[in-house]
């Protein structure tokens, strides 16, 4: 066995498609979203108002465990003003530029 590295055999993989790769006029998706996929959403979306009050009955909640008040109660807050940004823009004081602080998420529980 030769130690030199093997050469090209000249053939190479199929590269994906660049851009759209469906025909013009022919979706990839021609039967759209499947219709279970609905039903399932419909079923969980018809349990909000039940789910919304379970997470706020433990959220204010004097029994429960410190980590599942703050979940719900985070739960509640995301639901209702939307995720909080990652990244804050401050404008310096003396009119200087601007400068930014970010605030990462150092675990999920």
């Amino acid at each position: 066995m030769s130690d030199a590295p093997a050469a090209n055999s000249g053939k190479q993989g199929k590269k994906p498609p660049v851009g759209k790769p469906f025909q013009k006029g022919k979706s990839g998706n021609p039967t759209g979203r499947p219709k279970a996929l609905k039903e399932v959403v419909d079923l969980a979306r018809s349990h909000t108002t039940t789910a919304i009050e379970a997470l706020a009955r433990i959220a204010s909640s004097q029994t429960a465990p410190e980590s599942a008040v703050v979940s719900a109660a985070n739960a509640l807050l995301d639901r209702a003003w939307g995720k909080p940004k990652d990244t804050v823009a401050l404008e310096n004081a003396e009119g200087g530029k601007p400068f930014q602080i970010v605030i990462r998420k150092l675990s999920d529980g």
